[in-house]
């Protein structure tokens, strides 16, 4: 074996050395009972075809790779927003392990949680012993402010009642009868995270402001930021802008912290987030405005019903809504937009300006959250791309029919295709039958990009396989600036690669672009 003290090889060149790639191929032919290399070739072909597409886009009863993740992550990723707030999963430790795993590979950064920890004894006898004695010990071991408890498939199909679970926990004295414990059913069979995100949203809102006096504060805003991967650039971009206007706000669910603490010798479980005191002070805010709709339907129903304006957003990414954010702000705070942001609206049409001759009829295929796609759609057209395919798998047949109503409100969506509730295998369909130069979304997207060859440019949750892009903002006009930049990084990138032999395919011996 090639592996030695003086050259360790990572995992990546050693499975390309002469053993291992012998050791594979025989596993191949001994254990996995191949079919015959021109069948699978042939076979292949075949997936590539519009016939296959067709076969392909009318799946019902199947989802391969879907573009989404199950409710409890949302859940568990609303709860860190919030001051000293520990995420109690209802249900097994896998299911748990899952949620920490994905938020900790996407934000490098450690993602806690706990679980009631149940097994096949309470899935037969309920889960309340596991809840009682699990939130007891989060209590002890944990020092949290707040426990924010949710639900995993198990709890949801036998039908454990999280309230009368928590009454009976402070009964027996597991956390004091005063202390906060929030809580949702999210179950994993239904919906997605951003279902997850909005219902914890709404049990932690209802838990403080159900059954106070609302005394309303003229000027004062409620920001919701949604489910987003990239919340630590966001929330600080976003609220710089605020602060510069000087809007009297409070940023509920704030996770920007949480999800980039420092290396400076301290370990700290919990960090930033929303206080307490400020979720209670929320209740009295003239307005509540979200970031993005689909992420918050019914906290915003809920703010409605309390006596709050609210007002929504499809992520403020780009000029036209980054503008209609602001305005909004304005109207709802009486605080003119100074002249300082104006200067940074200005400065990212002209970059996009200076870069129009290489944007301009670029086709993008898109995909990630509602609110995501609406979003980068959005900008795409104003840099003259055209978003050709735009998925969401969870979107629903609201979302389709206003992505497309945006889309014909421009003459570079005319050609644009909405597939909600479609996944990344019907995507592949789409990449080969109607190729695009640019695919924008998450990690899972380089296995298309792989088999697709279309360059996958990486702005959504999850990223796995990069780090850091998550410290940078895409909303608002800095936000833009950093997109325009990463499109146009990925379109240099290919073209180097194109034109990298000198007389052969690079004529120009470009240097200048």
């Amino acid at each position: 074996m090639p592996q030695s003290a003086e050259k360790i090889l990572d995992h990546a060149p050693l499975f390309r050395e002469p053993e291992y790639r012998q050791m594979l191929a025989e596993k191949k032919l001994n254990f996995e009972c191949p079919h015959p290399d021109q069948i699978v070739t042939d076979q292949g072909e075949f997936t590539k075809t519009w016939e296959y597409r067709e076969k392909n886009l009318a799946r019902e009863a199947l989802v391969i790779n879907p573009a989404k993740a199950c409710q409890p992550l949302g859940a568990v990723f609303a709860a860190a927003g919030f001051e000293r707030t520990m995420s109690f999963v209802h249900g097994s430790q896998g299911c748990v392990a899952y949620y920490r795993s994905h938020l900790s590979r996407h934000f490098k950064e450690p993602a806690s949680a706990v679980s009631s920890s149940m097994t096949e004894d309470a899935a037969v006898f309920g889960g309340l012993k596991n809840l009682v004695d699990g939130l007891a010990n989060t209590y002890q071991l944990y020092d949290p402010k707040m426990i924010a408890v949710s639900t995993t498939c198990m709890a949801e199909v036998i039908g454990d009642d999280l309230h009368s679970f928590i009454e009976n926990a402070k009964d027996e004295k597991s956390v004091p009868r005063d202390f906060d414990v929030p809580f949702a059913h999210t179950p994993a069979f239904v919906g997605s995270h951003v279902d997850g995100y909005d219902g914890m949203l709404k049990g932690i809102l209802e838990h403080f402001w159900k059954g106070q006096e609302r005394t309303e504060a003229k000027g004062t805003i409620n920001v919701i930021p949604g489910f987003d991967g990239f919340c630590v650039g966001n929330n600080r971009e976003l609220k710089r802008l605020l602060d510069v206007m000087g809007v009297s706000y409070t940023f509920i669910q704030d996770a920007s912290d949480q999800f980039d603490t420092p290396s400076d010798g301290e370990y700290r479980m919990y960090d930033g987030g929303t206080k307490i005191e400020e979720v209670k002070r929320a209740l009295d805010a003239e307005a509540t405005v979200s970031l993005q709709y689909y992420n918050t339907r019914k906290t915003l129903d809920y703010c409605g019903q309390v006596g709050q304006a609210t007002a929504s957003f499809h992520y403020p990414l780009g000029v036209q809504a980054t503008d209609e954010f602001l305005m909004k702000i304005s109207a709802l705070s009486g605080k003119e937009i100074p002249e300082a942001i104006r200067l940074e609206r200005g400065r990212l049409i002209d970059a996009m300006a200076d870069s129009q001759s290489w944007l301009h009829g670029k086709k993008y295929a898109i995909y990630g959250d509602p609110d995501f796609v609406y979003a980068m759609a959005r900008f795409v057209m104003e840099t003259g791309g055209e978003p050709t395919h735009c998925l969401a798998t969870n979107g629903t047949s609201a979302w389709e029919a206003e992505l497309k109503e945006l889309l014909a409100s421009s003459p570079f969506g005319k050609d644009a295709q909405v597939w909600a509730g479609k996944d990344l295998w019907a995507m592949r369909s789409l990449l080969f039958t109607e190729p695009v130069d640019l695919l924008i979304g998450n990690s899972y997207g380089k296995y298309l990009e792989r088999d697709t060859g279309t360059p996958l440019i990486r702005l959504t949750f999850p990223i796995f396989d990069r780090h850091h892009h998550h410290r940078f903002a895409l909303m608002g006009y800095q936000g833009g600036l950093r997109v325009l930049t990463t499109i146009l990084d990925k379109i240099f990138d290919k073209l180097d690669r194109e034109t990298s032999q000198t007389g052969v395919t690079d004529y120009s011996y470009d240097l200048t672009r």
